[in-house]
Formats: structure tokens, sequence, C-alpha cells
């Protein structure tokens, strides 16, 4: 997906600025959900190759694609949504939390914005979403990337202060690994308590030193 063409089709109609949203860590135990969105260039010279579904790239491949919008992004803003935010509102409500942030953050204020999936953001902007618009859209793939980055990142760190759910292999997820470490040591301060009921017995483990 090289080519920009939703975000052609909306600078045919007269906008200006095109940006695109994404999310990435709706689904682990632990972890906020990171947001991104991102305006870039659609001239053909100044194109990126190689942008898609976040999921579907290697993690050295994503690195290199974050860079590189980052230096081409005419705007890019990323925002965390919190576990205990996302614990209080709900997870579909958080990310639509930290698309609007994500949004309004951005230093070149866009006149439409494409969001991935089915969300409809409270934003004063025209807007689209688009059903897998992560592995359609130019921009979405891209804000996907940076979400994706961003987050894989915070959670290799998290996995140096709490080492024994291994973060850094599972980026919170609830695998097998991670649900049986919860069981033998409770859970961290990242943890969602609304996804883990299931398996948790209430006891906590607040700090890297006691695990």
């Amino acid at each position: 997906m090289d080519r920009p063409d939703y975000e052609r089709e909306y600078f045919a109609r007269g906008y200006t600025a095109v940006a695109g949203v994404d999310e990435a860590g709706r689904g682990p135990l632990a972890g906020p959900v990171v947001c991104a969105a991102v305006i870039l260039p659609v001239e053909e010279e100044k194109l990126i190759s190689g942008v898609d579904d976040s999921k579907k790239l290697s993690a050295k491949r994503r690195e290199r694609l974050a860079e590189q919008i980052k230096a081409a992004a005419r705007a890019y803003c990323v925002v965390e949504v919190g576990e205990d935010v996302i614990d209080e509102i709900n997870i579909l409500q958080a990310t639509r939390l930290g698309m609007k942030r994500a949004v309004e953050g951005l230093s070149v204020l866009p006149d439409f914005v494409l969001t991935d999936g089915n969300m409809t953001l409270d934003i004063s902007v025209p807007q689209r979403s688009i059903v897998k618009g992560d592995a359609l859209v130019y921009s979405i793939g891209a804000a996907s990337i940076l979400a994706k980055t961003h987050r894989d990142a915070l959670m290799r760190a998290y996995a140096e202060e709490f080492p024994v759910y291994n973060f850094a292999k599972n980026a919170g997820y609830g695998t097998a690994e991670h649900i049986r470490a919860i069981r033998e040591h409770g859970i961290c301060r990242i943890h969602r308590r609304t996804f883990i009921k299931k398996f948790w017995d209430g006891r906590e483990n607040p700090s890297s030193a006691d695990t």
C-alpha cells in the first residue's frame, strides 16, 4: 500500500490536510492503548515505500518505516491512554479519547480525518472510518506503524521494571505465560483490572523489587 488514493480523493475535493488515525493495544491485559495521527505529503516523490498495516510488518521493518514517517510527515502526534482510564471508561471509549487527543495534538490542523475500523470521534472536522483502513489507507497504515512502534518500546521498558511478566515478548497480551505469571505473582500497576478478572486472585505486585 504505497499509494495515498484515499487522501488524493479528498485533496481532489478541496481538502488540504488529510490525517490518518489508528491505535495499538486495544486487546492486551496490561499497558496503555496508544493512538497516533499523521498527515503525510502525497506528492509522488515524497511517498514512503512499504507502508502497510503494522501487524503485517516485521519489527525491524516497522522501526525503519516509523523513522521515515516521522521525517516525512507534515505533522504527527502519538498519545497514550493508560490502564486507569481504560478501567474507568472501557477500552472503546479510551481508544476514542486517545484518537481525539492525537488528532487535536497535530501541529498542522487537519481538515479531514480518516480512522481505522468503525470509530466515530468527537472532533470538529469531517471524518470517515474505514474497515481494515490500516491495510487500505496510506496515512492510516502510517499511523498504525507509529502507534505500534511506540507501544512496543514502552512495553520493553516496562519489561525491565516488571520482568516476571515478560512484557518485551508478549507486549501485555494474554499469552499463557503472561496469565501464569499473574496467577503466580499477582498483578503490577500497569495491568488492566477489568481485563484480568477471570484469572486474578486479588494479589498485587506493586514494584519490580517484589518480582
